[in-house]
Protein backbone atom coordinates (compact mmCIF):
# COMPACT_ATOMS: atom_id res chain seq x y z
CA UNK A 1 0.00 0.00 0.00
CA UNK A 2 1.54 3.43 -1.41
CA UNK A 3 2.30 5.68 1.74
CA UNK A 4 3.98 9.23 2.12
CA UNK A 5 6.19 10.23 4.63
CA UNK A 6 5.42 9.18 8.71
CA UNK A 7 4.09 11.55 10.41
CA UNK A 8 6.88 12.53 13.30
CA UNK A 9 7.01 11.70 16.97
CA UNK A 10 6.65 14.89 17.97
CA UNK A 11 4.13 15.64 16.19
CA UNK A 12 2.19 12.60 17.06
CA UNK A 13 2.62 13.51 21.00
CA UNK A 14 1.25 17.09 20.09
CA UNK A 15 -2.00 15.32 18.50
CA UNK A 16 -2.26 13.44 21.83
CA UNK A 17 -2.23 16.43 23.67
CA UNK A 18 -4.29 18.08 21.80
CA UNK A 19 -6.78 15.42 22.11
CA UNK A 20 -6.65 15.65 25.89
CA UNK A 21 -6.74 19.08 26.21
CA UNK A 22 -9.95 19.13 24.23
CA UNK A 23 -11.53 16.63 26.49
CA UNK A 24 -11.87 13.96 24.35
CA UNK A 25 -11.34 10.02 26.27
CA UNK A 26 -13.57 8.10 24.49
CA UNK A 27 -12.18 6.42 21.53
CA UNK A 28 -9.25 8.78 21.71
CA UNK A 29 -6.72 6.43 19.68
CA UNK A 30 -8.88 6.90 16.40
CA UNK A 31 -9.29 10.55 16.69
CA UNK A 32 -5.86 10.74 16.99
CA UNK A 33 -5.88 8.39 13.62
CA UNK A 34 -8.09 10.87 11.90
CA UNK A 35 -5.61 13.57 12.61
CA UNK A 36 -2.53 11.83 12.15
CA UNK A 37 -4.04 11.06 8.33
CA UNK A 38 -5.18 14.59 8.23
CA UNK A 39 -1.25 16.07 8.75
CA UNK A 40 -0.21 13.07 6.69
CA UNK A 41 -1.94 14.65 3.79
CA UNK A 42 0.10 17.69 4.79
CA UNK A 43 3.47 15.94 4.30
CA UNK A 44 2.42 14.09 0.91
CA UNK A 45 2.28 17.82 -0.79
CA UNK A 46 -1.06 16.42 -2.06
CA UNK A 47 -3.20 19.07 -4.23
CA UNK A 48 -5.46 20.99 -2.80
CA UNK A 49 -8.18 19.50 -4.84
CA UNK A 50 -7.19 16.13 -3.02
CA UNK A 51 -7.39 17.83 0.39
CA UNK A 52 -11.26 19.76 -0.70
CA UNK A 53 -12.80 16.68 -0.97
CA UNK A 54 -11.02 15.49 1.60
CA UNK A 55 -12.10 18.35 4.18
CA UNK A 56 -15.85 18.56 2.32
CA UNK A 57 -16.34 14.37 2.63
CA UNK A 58 -15.23 14.76 6.30
CA UNK A 59 -17.31 17.34 6.85
CA UNK A 60 -20.65 16.12 5.56
CA UNK A 61 -19.81 12.68 7.09
CA UNK A 62 -20.06 14.13 10.72
CA UNK A 63 -22.87 16.10 9.94
CA UNK A 64 -24.50 13.07 8.85
CA UNK A 65 -23.80 11.20 11.84
CA UNK A 66 -24.96 14.28 13.68
CA UNK A 67 -28.37 13.90 12.21
CA UNK A 68 -28.89 9.97 12.47
CA UNK A 69 -27.12 9.97 16.16
CA UNK A 70 -30.60 10.33 18.11
CA UNK A 71 -32.38 7.56 16.61
CA UNK A 72 -29.90 4.69 16.66
CA UNK A 73 -32.47 2.66 18.74
CA UNK A 74 -35.07 3.20 15.59
CA UNK A 75 -35.01 0.80 13.20
CA UNK A 76 -35.09 2.42 9.23
CA UNK A 77 -35.41 1.69 5.53
CA UNK A 78 -33.90 3.32 2.61
CA UNK A 79 -36.84 4.08 0.02
CA UNK A 80 -34.97 4.54 -3.21
CA UNK A 81 -37.14 5.98 -6.28
CA UNK A 82 -37.26 8.40 -9.23
CA UNK A 83 -37.57 12.13 -8.26
CA UNK A 84 -39.40 12.43 -11.14
CA UNK A 85 -42.53 10.03 -9.97
CA UNK A 86 -45.81 12.60 -10.42
CA UNK A 87 -47.63 12.94 -6.91
CA UNK A 88 -51.01 11.75 -8.86
CA UNK A 89 -49.19 8.37 -10.56
CA UNK A 90 -49.93 4.73 -8.47
CA UNK A 91 -46.29 4.09 -7.86
CA UNK A 92 -46.77 7.84 -5.06
CA UNK A 93 -49.46 6.33 -3.83
CA UNK A 94 -47.81 3.14 -2.98
CA UNK A 95 -44.92 4.24 -2.18
CA UNK A 96 -46.96 6.66 0.80
CA UNK A 97 -48.77 3.39 1.95
CA UNK A 98 -45.34 1.20 1.82
CA UNK A 99 -43.86 4.11 4.30
CA UNK A 100 -47.16 4.42 6.51
CA UNK A 101 -47.57 0.56 6.66
CA UNK A 102 -43.68 0.65 8.22
CA UNK A 103 -44.20 3.74 10.73
CA UNK A 104 -47.04 1.66 12.06
CA UNK A 105 -44.31 -0.69 12.78
CA UNK A 106 -42.37 1.59 14.26
CA UNK A 107 -39.44 2.01 11.56
CA UNK A 108 -38.09 5.40 10.27
CA UNK A 109 -37.99 6.64 6.29
CA UNK A 110 -34.65 7.36 5.29
CA UNK A 111 -34.80 8.95 1.55
CA UNK A 112 -32.61 11.10 -0.54
CA UNK A 113 -35.12 14.00 1.04
CA UNK A 114 -36.36 15.27 -3.24
CA UNK A 115 -39.22 15.24 -5.09
CA UNK A 116 -41.18 12.36 -6.35
CA UNK A 117 -41.09 9.18 -4.47
CA UNK A 118 -38.59 10.56 -2.04
CA UNK A 119 -41.50 13.04 -1.00
CA UNK A 120 -44.05 10.22 -1.42
CA UNK A 121 -41.80 7.96 1.36
CA UNK A 122 -41.21 11.31 3.65
CA UNK A 123 -45.03 11.71 3.35
CA UNK A 124 -46.01 8.23 4.23
CA UNK A 125 -43.34 8.26 7.26
CA UNK A 126 -44.82 11.27 8.12
CA UNK A 127 -42.10 14.00 9.65
CA UNK A 128 -41.50 12.10 13.11
CA UNK A 129 -40.53 9.05 11.58
CA UNK A 130 -38.72 10.43 8.33
CA UNK A 131 -34.79 11.67 7.71
CA UNK A 132 -33.42 12.80 4.74
CA UNK A 133 -29.91 12.79 3.25
CA UNK A 134 -30.11 15.40 0.35
CA UNK A 135 -27.70 16.52 -2.66
CA UNK A 136 -26.96 19.91 -4.12
CA UNK A 137 -27.82 19.94 -7.40
CA UNK A 138 -28.35 22.87 -10.28
CA UNK A 139 -32.19 21.09 -9.93
CA UNK A 140 -32.98 20.24 -6.53
CA UNK A 141 -31.58 22.70 -4.28
CA UNK A 142 -34.78 22.17 -1.62
CA UNK A 143 -35.43 19.49 0.60
CA UNK A 144 -39.00 18.31 -0.22
CA UNK A 145 -41.55 19.78 2.20
CA UNK A 146 -42.51 16.63 5.05
CA UNK A 147 -38.41 17.09 5.49
CA UNK A 148 -37.85 20.32 5.57
CA UNK A 149 -40.81 21.19 7.78
CA UNK A 150 -39.11 19.48 10.44
CA UNK A 151 -35.07 20.19 9.42
CA UNK A 152 -34.27 16.41 9.99
CA UNK A 153 -31.96 16.78 6.88
CA UNK A 154 -28.43 16.82 5.99
CA UNK A 155 -26.98 18.53 2.90
CA UNK A 156 -24.20 16.84 0.50
CA UNK A 157 -22.01 18.15 -1.97
CA UNK A 158 -20.82 14.91 -3.36
CA UNK A 159 -22.85 11.59 -4.14
CA UNK A 160 -20.51 9.13 -2.79
CA UNK A 161 -20.81 10.57 1.37
CA UNK A 162 -25.10 10.73 0.63
CA UNK A 163 -24.90 6.78 -0.62
CA UNK A 164 -22.37 5.90 2.48
CA UNK A 165 -24.92 7.50 4.97
CA UNK A 166 -28.27 6.24 2.93
CA UNK A 167 -27.12 2.63 3.14
CA UNK A 168 -25.37 2.42 6.42
CA UNK A 169 -27.89 3.64 9.37
CA UNK A 170 -30.41 1.55 7.24
CA UNK A 171 -31.88 -2.22 8.21
CA UNK A 172 -33.57 -2.76 4.83
CA UNK A 173 -34.45 -1.04 1.51
CA UNK A 174 -36.66 -0.56 -0.85
CA UNK A 175 -36.13 0.17 -4.35
CA UNK A 176 -39.45 1.77 -6.61
CA UNK A 177 -38.75 2.29 -10.41
CA UNK A 178 -36.27 4.81 -10.94
CA UNK A 179 -33.87 6.16 -13.87
CA UNK A 180 -30.07 6.20 -13.64
CA UNK A 181 -29.55 7.38 -9.69
CA UNK A 182 -32.00 4.52 -8.81
CA UNK A 183 -30.81 1.61 -10.61
CA UNK A 184 -27.02 2.96 -9.39
CA UNK A 185 -28.37 2.42 -5.67
CA UNK A 186 -30.37 -0.81 -6.38
CA UNK A 187 -26.80 -1.74 -7.83
CA UNK A 188 -24.22 -1.46 -5.26
CA UNK A 189 -26.64 -2.56 -2.32
CA UNK A 190 -26.48 -5.89 -4.61
CA UNK A 191 -22.60 -5.68 -4.74
CA UNK A 192 -22.64 -5.02 -0.99
CA UNK A 193 -24.22 -8.45 -0.30
CA UNK A 194 -23.00 -10.37 -3.23
CA UNK A 195 -19.18 -9.53 -2.03
CA UNK A 196 -20.12 -9.54 2.03
CA UNK A 197 -18.84 -5.87 2.65
CA UNK A 198 -22.21 -5.44 4.31
CA UNK A 199 -24.39 -7.57 6.71
CA UNK A 200 -27.26 -9.31 5.28
CA UNK A 201 -30.74 -7.08 4.91
CA UNK A 202 -33.64 -7.05 3.54
CA UNK A 203 -33.86 -5.92 -0.49
CA UNK A 204 -37.34 -5.24 -1.78
CA UNK A 205 -37.78 -4.31 -5.48
CA UNK A 206 -41.37 -3.04 -5.36
CA UNK A 207 -43.95 -2.24 -8.48
CA UNK A 208 -47.17 -0.67 -9.26
CA UNK A 209 -49.50 -4.20 -9.14
CA UNK A 210 -48.73 -5.60 -12.62
CA UNK A 211 -45.91 -3.83 -13.61
CA UNK A 212 -43.01 -5.08 -15.37
CA UNK A 213 -40.28 -2.74 -14.39
CA UNK A 214 -38.09 -4.98 -12.19
CA UNK A 215 -38.89 -8.53 -14.07
CA UNK A 216 -36.63 -6.86 -16.98
CA UNK A 217 -34.11 -6.55 -14.66
CA UNK A 218 -34.82 -10.72 -13.52
CA UNK A 219 -34.83 -11.43 -17.44
CA UNK A 220 -31.38 -9.82 -18.05
CA UNK A 221 -30.38 -11.46 -15.52
CA UNK A 222 -31.37 -14.93 -16.46
CA UNK A 223 -30.38 -14.33 -19.99
CA UNK A 224 -27.67 -12.54 -20.00
CA UNK A 225 -25.83 -12.37 -16.15
CA UNK A 226 -25.95 -15.69 -15.17
CA UNK A 227 -24.85 -17.21 -18.46
CA UNK A 228 -22.19 -15.32 -19.05
CA UNK A 229 -21.53 -16.47 -15.47
CA UNK A 230 -20.76 -13.39 -14.34
CA UNK A 231 -23.37 -13.50 -10.98
CA UNK A 232 -24.11 -16.21 -9.40
CA UNK A 233 -27.64 -18.12 -10.11
CA UNK A 234 -29.07 -17.26 -6.93
CA UNK A 235 -28.04 -13.66 -6.46
CA UNK A 236 -31.26 -12.16 -6.86
CA UNK A 237 -32.61 -14.84 -4.84
CA UNK A 238 -31.85 -12.42 -1.76
CA UNK A 239 -33.84 -10.07 -3.13
CA UNK A 240 -37.86 -9.76 -3.16
CA UNK A 241 -39.39 -9.01 -6.52
CA UNK A 242 -42.94 -8.30 -5.80
CA UNK A 243 -46.44 -5.88 -6.61
CA UNK A 244 -47.35 -5.79 -3.39
CA UNK A 245 -46.89 -3.53 -0.20
CA UNK A 246 -48.05 -6.04 2.60
CA UNK A 247 -45.56 -8.39 0.98
CA UNK A 248 -43.08 -5.89 1.00
CA UNK A 249 -43.87 -4.70 4.57
CA UNK A 250 -43.53 -8.51 5.73
CA UNK A 251 -40.02 -9.34 4.16
CA UNK A 252 -38.72 -6.00 6.11
CA UNK A 253 -40.18 -6.48 9.20
CA UNK A 254 -40.39 -10.45 8.88
CA UNK A 255 -36.11 -10.13 8.59
CA UNK A 256 -36.00 -9.55 11.96
CA UNK A 257 -38.26 -12.06 13.41
CA UNK A 258 -35.21 -13.63 15.44
CA UNK A 259 -32.42 -12.53 13.65
CA UNK A 260 -30.64 -9.70 15.44
CA UNK A 261 -27.16 -8.82 14.05
CA UNK A 262 -24.11 -11.25 12.95
CA UNK A 263 -20.68 -10.53 13.26
CA UNK A 264 -17.30 -12.29 12.56
CA UNK A 265 -14.68 -13.00 15.52
CA UNK A 266 -11.87 -13.78 13.52
CA UNK A 267 -13.09 -16.99 11.66
CA UNK A 268 -16.19 -17.42 13.78
CA UNK A 269 -19.31 -16.16 12.42
CA UNK A 270 -21.69 -14.92 15.01
CA UNK A 271 -25.33 -14.78 14.77
CA UNK A 272 -27.02 -12.65 17.49
CA UNK A 273 -31.23 -13.83 18.32
CA UNK A 274 -34.23 -13.19 20.20
CA UNK A 275 -35.02 -16.55 21.61
CA UNK A 276 -32.80 -19.45 22.16
CA UNK A 277 -33.16 -22.16 19.80
CA UNK A 278 -33.58 -25.99 21.47
CA UNK A 279 -31.33 -28.69 21.09
CA UNK A 280 -33.60 -30.47 18.49
CA UNK A 281 -33.58 -27.07 16.23
CA UNK A 282 -29.65 -26.98 16.75
CA UNK A 283 -29.23 -30.23 15.17
CA UNK A 284 -31.97 -29.61 12.48
CA UNK A 285 -29.79 -26.62 11.39
CA UNK A 286 -26.89 -28.61 10.98
CA UNK A 287 -28.06 -30.77 9.30
CA UNK A 288 -29.20 -28.26 6.93
CA UNK A 289 -25.90 -26.25 6.43
CA UNK A 290 -22.89 -28.15 8.16
CA UNK A 291 -21.56 -28.47 4.77
CA UNK A 292 -21.22 -24.76 4.62
CA UNK A 293 -19.03 -25.18 7.56
CA UNK A 294 -15.18 -25.18 7.48
CA UNK A 295 -15.10 -27.19 10.75
CA UNK A 296 -17.02 -27.94 13.66
CA UNK A 297 -20.71 -27.83 14.32
CA UNK A 298 -23.09 -23.97 14.53
CA UNK A 299 -23.28 -24.36 18.57
CA UNK A 300 -25.37 -22.60 21.15
CA UNK A 301 -23.13 -20.15 23.31
CA UNK A 302 -22.72 -17.17 25.39
CA UNK A 303 -20.74 -13.85 24.19
CA UNK A 304 -17.09 -14.24 22.73
CA UNK A 305 -14.65 -12.42 24.32
CA UNK A 306 -14.12 -9.55 21.59
CA UNK A 307 -18.14 -8.70 22.45
CA UNK A 308 -17.85 -9.22 25.59
CA UNK A 309 -14.87 -6.09 25.76
CA UNK A 310 -16.65 -4.47 23.58
CA UNK A 311 -19.99 -4.60 25.07
CA UNK A 312 -21.76 -5.69 21.73
CA UNK A 313 -25.07 -7.13 21.59
CA UNK A 314 -23.66 -9.47 24.43
CA UNK A 315 -27.63 -10.03 26.44
CA UNK A 316 -28.75 -12.06 23.51
CA UNK A 317 -28.88 -15.67 22.77
CA UNK A 318 -26.64 -16.31 19.92
CA UNK A 319 -25.26 -19.33 17.58
CA UNK A 320 -21.47 -19.64 17.03
CA UNK A 321 -20.15 -21.57 13.66
CA UNK A 322 -16.66 -21.63 11.47
CA UNK A 323 -18.38 -20.46 8.48
CA UNK A 324 -17.31 -20.98 5.08
CA UNK A 325 -16.39 -17.20 3.90
CA UNK A 326 -16.66 -17.66 0.60
CA UNK A 327 -20.30 -18.70 1.12
CA UNK A 328 -21.69 -14.56 2.43
CA UNK A 329 -24.29 -14.43 -0.51
CA UNK A 330 -25.75 -17.85 1.42
CA UNK A 331 -26.12 -16.25 4.82
CA UNK A 332 -30.02 -15.12 3.83
CA UNK A 333 -31.13 -18.59 3.36
CA UNK A 334 -29.48 -19.42 6.70
CA UNK A 335 -30.75 -16.46 8.14
CA UNK A 336 -34.34 -17.64 6.65
CA UNK A 337 -33.68 -20.67 8.78
CA UNK A 338 -33.49 -19.16 11.71
CA UNK A 339 -36.19 -16.90 11.31
CA UNK A 340 -38.30 -19.69 10.50
CA UNK A 341 -37.39 -21.79 14.18
CA UNK A 342 -40.77 -22.77 16.00
CA UNK A 343 -39.00 -20.82 18.98
CA UNK A 344 -38.60 -18.01 17.05
CA UNK A 345 -40.97 -14.60 18.18
CA UNK A 346 -43.84 -13.53 15.92
CA UNK A 347 -42.36 -10.08 14.97
CA UNK A 348 -38.93 -8.79 15.33
CA UNK A 349 -37.01 -5.82 14.40
CA UNK A 350 -33.47 -4.85 14.28
CA UNK A 351 -31.35 -3.92 17.71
Amino acid sequence: MASGPTVSSDATADIRRLIADAGITQDADLIARILATGVGLGLDDSDRLDLKITSAALTEMRAAFALFAPYRGMPKVTVFGSARTAPESELYRLTVELTSALAGHGWMTVTGAGPGIMQAAAEGAGPEHSLGVSIRLPFEEKPNAVIASHARNVVMKYFFTRKLMLVKESSGFVCMPGGFGTLDEMFELLTLQQTGKAAPTPIVLLDRPGGGFWDGLRRFADEQLIPEGVISPDDLARVLITDSVDAAVAEITGFYRNFVSLRWVRQRLVLRLRAEPTDAEVADLNARFGSWLTAGDIQRRGPLKAEIEDGDTVEAPRLVMRYDSHRVGDLFQLIGAVNSLPSAPAVGRPA
